[in-house]
């Protein structure tokens, strides 16, 4: 009982405060000369930072298995890179 009045205590402050109120104001819909910095960073971390790193581990993930190969045509003498059965 106590948990469920302190959580509506806390909904009610946050609801009546002058910060929730001010989150419909014009001043956080207002394009500044900030905000294509700001999208970037978005932007940046969200989709391009992901797909840099599926870029980089696609590449070690090729070249790893290609100096696997290697190695592998090396131990059977043959070193053309094309394995026979």
């Amino acid at each position: 009982m106590i948990r469920l009045s302190q959580t509506l205590f806390a909904m009610l402050a946050f609801f009546w405060s002058s910060e929730a109120m001010a989150v419909d104001s014009y001043r956080y819909l207002h394009v500044t000369i900030d905000t294509p910095w700001m999208i970037f960073v978005f932007l940046f971390f969200l989709v391009f930072a992901p797909m840099i790193l599926s870029a980089i581990l696609h590449l070690r993930n090729a070249l790893r298995r290609d100096r696997e190969e290697e190695q592998v045509d090396g131990e059977e003498g043959r070193g053309t890179g094309v394995k026979h059965d």
